[in-house]
């Protein structure tokens, strides 16, 4: 084979690739907006529709399920790590607890079609097991880090601020006790102060 026919044979090679990796960052973008208009478990003809390929190439990329969850992941990191890691502007630990509070309310507001249909899948998906328990991990880490020492230690109080600031905390008073954001925020203000109230 001439040099040229191998340089043919390797752009036609790198076009197809590029055009495959198109598709599925397209079928990527197409399901996370559908899970976040509600839909838990987008079909495969919602997605190629969505995302405006072909059927076929959706079932292609849809055989590794992890895969495109783990995709969708990064998208969501992307969009609420910032929230997550940007320094207090309060100097005392109850204004930064007060701080972690509403941008907790912000980042749950943002993932929480996301973060249901993902505990839907969960139980047969070995990378969204291991990415709620980091999610859990990451968020006690980050209470702790910002509490005095006595509260951290004192573990009764330590455990109830953390289910009382976590996802499922929030998703109960959104959904199912059908608080508005700005009641469910109430809430969980007056059940942290009534906690750390000494």
């Amino acid at each position: 084979m001439s040099v040229a026919a191998k340089s043919r044979g390797s752009q036609s090679e790198d076009g197809r690739r590029r055009r495959s990796e198109a598709s599925r960052e397209k079928i990527v973008a197409a399901m996370l907006a559908l899970v976040r208009e509600g839909v838990v478990a987008p079909g495969a003809e919602a997605v190629a529709e969505r995302a405006k390929v072909g059927l076929r190439t959706v079932f292609r990329h849809f055989e590794n399920m992890d895969g495109l969850y783990r995709e969708m992941n990064v998208l969501m990191e992307r969009e609420i790590l910032p929230l997550f890691q940007a320094p207090y502007a309060g100097r005392t630990w109850r204004e930064k607890l007060a701080e972690l509070l509403a941008r907790r309310a912000e980042i749950f507001e943002r993932i929480m079609q996301v973060k249901i249909a993902a505990d839907v899948h969960r139980h047969h998906s070995a990378f969204l097991r291991a990415e709620s328990r980091r999610i859990v991990k990451y968020q006690r880490a980050a209470l702790e880090a910002l509490l005095p020492a006595d509260i951290a230690r004192e573990r009764p109080l330590l455990e109830a601020l953390d289910l009382t600031l976590s996802f499922e905390s929030w998703r109960r008073l959104r959904q199912e006790q059908k608080l508005s954001r700005q009641q469910a925020q109430v809430v969980v203000t007056d059940m942290v102060g009534r906690l750390i109230a000494k």
